[in-house]
């Protein structure tokens, strides 16, 4: 099923569930613009969402995944309002106001938490050059397949601005606080090799081999799986990995396994003894509230 509502982006659903989102302005390398910003925010908000999608692949038509944002915009490349002065204070109390809203706030960390809080795998496959908000986004995506062509840069050192993204969270659990500063320190582009050392991307494939493979392996993940159960795990596994108790975890972890056994766990549980498959009906969009 493919739904063409998008000037940016291509988006196609396969009879699994396995959603291939295609980052398509090829003839720019895929830049990263305010529309595709716009777009990227919504798809994940809303068709995401949708209970036919179970995961998804986020790849890039063409020889690139994302070359970054794009710079030939006129006025303010990054759409903020340049007349602004927030207060920490003020910025904090209205962020999501107007004129802090649109003036002020990264467009590609409100991306990025839109990618965060879908309760579904979200599978990055790195097909090409992936530099500034390119790689950024991608830190928001459970796990990075890279091509053996892949080029990933956080080159913002380059450009005289900081990590954004909200990738200053994402980078430093995936890869580790020294790595991440290294990285960023250095606004090298890093080739397949390297970020595969780093631990930036689980696997490199041939360049035809790849979308197949994160398809493969996102479908690997959802078909005869639960998607409620699949949903709280995310949630939790993001969540608990970062609070300061394990009791915190146990809390949470308990509520979900309480809600989860009266709902999918009492099939799951049915088909086991029964010798087969599991007809699972819970949906990621009425998760349970654990938290």
């Amino acid at each position: 099923m493919s739904r063409a509502r998008y000037e940016t982006l291509a988006w196609d659903v396969d009879a699994d569930g396995v959603a291939t989102l295609t980052l398509n302005r090829p003839d720019q390398l895929n830049a990263f613009d305010l529309t595709m910003a716009g777009e990227l925010e919504q798809l994940f908000r809303t068709d995401a969402h949708a209970d036919d999608v179970r995961a998804v692949v986020v790849t890039g038509a063409g020889r690139a995944f994302c070359a970054g944002m794009d710079l030939s915009a006129e006025g303010n490349v990054f759409g903020l309002d340049e007349s602004l002065r927030p207060t920490v204070a003020e910025f904090r109390e209205s962020y999501d106001a107007a004129p802090y809203d649109a003036g002020v706030r990264d467009t590609g960390g409100k991306v990025t938490l839109a990618i965060h809080a879908l309760p579904k795998p979200v599978i990055a496959a790195i097909n090409g050059p992936a530099v500034g908000i390119g790689a950024t986004m991608t830190l928001a995506m459970d796990l990075r397949l890279a091509s053996t062509r892949a080029r990933i840069g956080f080159v913002f050192g380059r450009l005289g601005i900081v990590p954004e993204a909200a990738s200053t969270w994402f980078l430093p659990r995936i890869v580790g606080i020294q790595q991440a500063l290294e990285w960023v320190y250095s606004a090298d582009i890093l080739d397949a090799d390297a970020a595969l050392a780093g631990r930036l991307v689980r696997s490199l494939h041939e360049p035809d081999d790849l979308v197949p493979a994160a398809q493969e392996l996102a479908r690997s993940f959802v078909v005869g799986r639960s998607a409620t159960a699949l949903g709280l795990a995310k949630r939790l596994l993001y969540r608990n990995s970062a609070v300061a108790d394990p009791l915190e975890a146990h809390l949470s972890d308990s509520l979900a396994m309480y809600w989860s056994s009266l709902g999918d766990g009492k099939e799951g549980v049915a088909a086991f003894l029964e010798k087969r498959a599991p007809e699972f009906s819970g949906r990621a969009s009425e998760l349970p509230d654990v938290f």
